[in-house]
């Protein structure tokens, strides 16, 4: 039996990999100096959760096979020096996907917004066709009891394709390691400015990841993204652009227009319609015929926290919508697909100001006009997330200037967040919370509460 240790264990991607692992027949250890949920029941419910919390490099002897390091551990964790000290092969997780896969066709899906949804969209679209497939998603999918899955038989690997590091002691993009047999870039827009400072350094990135597809492979790109057309104009792989998916909305409904049938979908948006043509481009090359793609795509009712319906009173005709929405061109995408389909409702968005991009003063203006779309829009602000990433406070008038709409409402707290939804009318209403973090611990329950 092949053994396996992880550093940082509880992390996202990196407990879910020790699930797949673990059920796949390896012995898996793991440490970390702190574990949230939902990771650790999860853990604890495959058995693996550590006993201990923090570092405990005697655990490792030469007996591992390897060891998976996470982005969260620093570069002298004792038990890293002890990996080393004892010469064993040392990963971080995209590696191991891509040594885990290295005999199947890999899909991996870049790009700076729509990443998971389109990687959803072509897991939920093999699903229905029956193809068995292995995979890694960044978001919990219905369908699926688990975020990554590795086999032995499954012939494909579909990885949603991040371009965040991979490693303390391999600061390199995620997606420059998985050499993709099929590579979609969904769109560009800067983001990360913590490690790529400049936008062309944040270019650069997407440069390489072209690079790296395998040769014979291809590339399918939005087209109207100037800067992804510009890099796929140079690739040295067969290129296919995308657009819009054909769509009408009347509101309420979206429909897909497809030859001169009309096909009802669950999602709503113009960007979740180039999101369906991105995931279509890729089931073509998969050989998935149009009838069953846009069968399967009727029912696909999106990924965790992407535009996620968290609940509606139709007495009151209220809707209350979660995304993980939080650099700029996904701010503005979210707030338009709102906008469009409830026109008729008073659209009210809260925003979370979360990611180290958000918050440093040096980016706040690329937020300038996103909240424009919107009948009440009101900014989340935290000093202790500020704290955390060891930045400068911004001033609210700065943070107004910021998103270039005077009557944004800067809100610091849980508790003057409640407040200022108090005010609102409680009638006709879409409202999109959109945050990568929770409002410093708001719940469903506190929303159910306001706006039932």
């Amino acid at each position: 039996m092949k053994k396996v240790h992880f550093i940082a264990i509880g992390g996202s991607a990196m407990h879910n990999l020790a699930i797949a692992l673990h059920r796949k027949g390896y012995e898996v250890t793991g440490s970390d100096d702190e574990i949230f949920e939902p990771s650790k029941t999860r853990l604890k419910n495959e058995g693996i959760l550590p006993e201990q919390i923090g570092w405990h490099p005697e655990i490792l002897d030469e007996s591992y096979e390897s060891v998976i390091l996470g982005m969260h551990a620093r570069i002298d964790n004792p038990e890293l020096i002890r990996a080393q000290e004892l010469g064993l092969k040392v990963y971080s997780y995209p590696e191991y996907l891509y040594e885990q896969s290295k005999d199947k066709t890999r899909i991996v899906i870049g790009g700076s917004h729509g990443k998971t949804t389109i990687t959803s969209m072509i897991l939920h679209v093999m699903k229905h066709a029956g193809i068995e497939t292995d995979f890694m998603v960044g978001a919990q999918l219905e369908g699926f009891d688990v975020m990554v899955r590795l086999s032995e038989s499954a012939k494909y690997m579909v990885i949603e394709g991040d371009e965040y590091l991979t490693s303390p002691i391999d600061r390199v993009p995620k997606f420059h390691k998985y050499h993709p047999h099929i590579a979609v870039i969904s769109g560009i827009g800067w983001d990360h400015v913590n490690v790529f400072p400049t936008f062309d350094s944040y270019l650069e990135q997407f440069r390489i990841y072209v690079d790296t597809i395998e040769k014979g492979g291809c590339l399918i790109f939005d087209k109207n993204d100037a800067e992804a057309d510009k890099i796929a104009a140079k690739a040295n792989v067969t290129t296919y652009g995308y657009d819009i998916h054909q769509y009408q909305s009347d509101g309420e409904n979206t429909c897909l227009i497809y030859g001169d049938k009309k096909i009802g979908v669950q999602i709503f948006g113009e960007h979740n319609m180039k999101n369906i043509n991105a995931a279509y481009n890729v089931c073509k090359q998969l050989g998935i015929s149009d009838d069953v793609f846009y069968e399967a795509i009727s029912s696909f009712k999106g990924a965790s926290r992407r535009l996620e319906l968290m609940f509606e009173n139709k007495e009151k005709n209220n809707m209350v919508f979660r995304d993980f929405a939080h650099a700029p061109s996904k701010v503005l995408a979210t707030v338009k697909a709102l906008r469009e389909q409830y026109s008729e409702r008073f659209l009210l968005v809260v925003f979370e100001l979360h990611t180290y991009s958000s918050l440093s003063e040096v980016f706040i203006d690329h937020y300038k006009n996103c909240l424009d779309n919107c009948d009440k829009a009101v900014v989340f602000y935290d000093p202790h997330a500020v704290a955390i990433k060891k930045l400068d406070m911004m001033s609210d008038d700065r943070i107004v200037e910021g998103f270039g709409r005077k009557d944004i409402q800067v809100v610091h707290s849980k508790e003057e967040l409640m407040n200022v939804l108090n005010e609102v009318k409680k009638e006709n209403i879409a409202a999109g919370f959109m945050s990568s973090g929770d409002f410093n611990g708001l719940t469903k329950e506190d929303l159910m509460t306001m706006f039932n």
